[in-house]
């Protein structure tokens, strides 16, 4: 039963991100191993919607580090650890509940022996900005916590790199690129603190190659000076040689102009669907504080509210009408929302 409502959910997933997303790529995801442990790290710009576009592409059913925060209600509990979610504790929860690690840390040693996969953060929070912040420990601890316990685990570690054009947009465009695995047995020495080090520099640097890293040091003008060349922030490779060139190796990206034609789509669907568009205009976006949960909210709403009143508005068709007229009309309106998304 848990299979079968994991399936469900991640192909109820891939569609809204389908709907959601311009462009949705995905790269090298023949690099994730099928029958090993794998621990997934990537870089973290867009809060929740990260970790739903390596649940949908990755090809592994995965176990996610959240933060312990949003498991503040009974039922929220319950219904993100049916999809596997699993609560890490910071400071700013309290010095008392940093202990509660323990037992979270162990869970994914145990769930590693079994083969499965593990989704971790190792930033430590999210950013909107394109930079690769330093990696916490917290992600060693795990990987030589079950190479100790269970030397024999042939433990994969895989970078990620996540790429938005603009992540708070509508519509946007999203890039994933899976590295190459890294071998965690290959940082079993001695010296567990040179170790530990090494680790988080070679993931580090692996991370940085996958996605587009702008050092925190005179951020504000080199993302002006991309901007400016229009760089296609999709192709982290291409942006970091153009970084690394001094902007003069800086191909454009290709880009649609906005037409009359779209624009009127644009108006006719907000007509279509004008009470969840009010209901977020009004009252879901204002109450979001932080940039990063912009997309996150929304594409909550899109694949929840909207379907709703989608249905709504064809049972009132087929009431009025008839469910040929109903059906009519839903095909219009999916044909319509992908023309406005997708071109």
């Amino acid at each position: 039963m848990k299979l079968l409502w994991l399936h469900f959910i991640r192909t109820y997933i891939r569609i809204g991100l389908f709907f959601y997303y311009k462009s949705f790529k995905v790269y090298n995801v023949h690099n994730v191993p099928k029958n090993k442990p794998v621990l997934f790290l990537s870089n973290h710009q867009n809060a929740l919607i990260d970790p739903l576009l390596i649940a949908a592409k990755s090809g592994r059913f995965c176990y996610f580090l959240t933060r312990a925060s949003v498991f503040n209600k009974p039922i929220i509990d319950k219904v993100l650890r049916s999809l596997q979610m699993l609560p890490v504790y910071r400071i700013r929860d309290g010095w008392s509940s940093i202990s509660n690690n323990n037992s979270i840390f162990s869970t994914c040693t145990n769930i590693l022996k079994q083969n499965k996969a593990v989704v971790i953060f190792p930033e430590g929070n999210h950013h909107i900005n394109r930079t690769v912040r330093p990696l916490s420990k917290g992600f060693t601890r795990i990987i030589f916590e079950t190479l100790e316990k269970y030397p024999e685990v042939d433990l994969q570690i895989v970078p990620v790199g996540i790429n938005y054009l603009q992540a708070d947009a509508f519509p946007d465009s999203t890039s994933v690129f899976f590295g190459k695995p890294i071998a965690a047995k290959n940082y079993v020495t001695t010296d567990k603190n040179q170790a530990i080090n090494a680790l988080k520099n070679d993931v580090h640097q692996a991370i940085c190659k996958l996605t587009t890293h702008i050092p925190a040091t005179n951020y504000e003008e080199i993302i002006k000076r991309l901007e400016a060349k229009e760089v296609d922030f999709l192709k982290p490779e291409i942006v970091n040689n153009c970084i690394a060139s001094n902007f003069d190796a800086c191909p454009k990206q290709e880009t649609s102009k906005t037409n009359f034609l779209k624009t009127f789509i644009k108006y006719l669907l907000l007509v279509n669907f004008s009470i969840p568009f009010f209901v977020w205009k009004n009252y879901a976006r204002p109450k979001i504080k932080e940039i990063e949960f912009v997309a996150t909210f929304r594409f909550a709403l899109y694949i929840t509210l909207f379907p709703v009143w989608l249905l709504v508005l064809v049972f009132l068709l087929a009431s009025f009408f008839s469910w040929q007229i109903a059906a009519l009309y839903v095909l219009v309106v999916i044909v319509l929302a992908l023309f406005y998304v997708k071109y």
